[in-house]
């Protein structure tokens, strides 16, 4: 079996020499962690640009989910809204369409009886013409009879001058 060795402890060195090597292993821990220290400032700004670049994406989702979720309820609002103005406007046209067909069955009375009345009236003009004539007529046969009796007068009156003669 092979003997193990035993580490010795190092010769001790000359103090300049020790001093060379602390500084040395020094600046070596300093350069060691100066180089850490940049891999892990790298490696958070790394992370914090994934980080960003993904909150900046995740914002996206969530906008564009929420903008879906706002226009369902305003497409539903929208729909509510609609319906309501369609049975409004249903309503309205009923009570429109009843009031015409009303209008209608009036003007249609309305016109019947201007009928009615003209028919009326022209019937009235008739008799009241037909009256005035007849009066007309009669006055007519009065004078015509007015004047044959003052024609005969007139004659007789004329004979009888012409029998008493001249006037002195």
């Amino acid at each position: 079996m092979p003997r193990k060795r035993r580490l010795r402890p190092p010769a001790p060195l000359p103090e300049e020499e020790r001093l060379l090597l602390l500084q040395a292993q020094a600046l070596a821990e300093e350069e060691a962690a100066k180089k850490k220290s940049e891999m892990l400032t790298q490696f958070l700004k790394d992370k914090l640009t994934k980080e960003e670049q993904s909150s900046a994406l995740n914002l996206s989702k969530i906008n564009t989910q929420w903008r879906a979720v706002l226009r369902a309820a305003k497409a539903r609002e929208l729909r509510a809204d609609l319906e309501i103005l369609s049975q409004t406007f249903a309503r309205v046209a009923d009570c429109k369409d009843s009031v015409i067909q009303s209008l209608a069955r009036e003007l249609a009375e309305a016109e019947a009886q201007h009928g009615r009345a003209l028919c009326s009236h022209l019937h009235n003009v008739d008799r009241l013409l037909e009256l005035q004539r007849c009066r007309l007529r009669y006055l007519r046969e009065d004078y015509d009879a007015e004047l044959l009796a003052l024609q005969r007068d007139f004659e007789l009156e004329r004979c009888a001058g012409d029998r008493a003669g001249p006037p002195g």
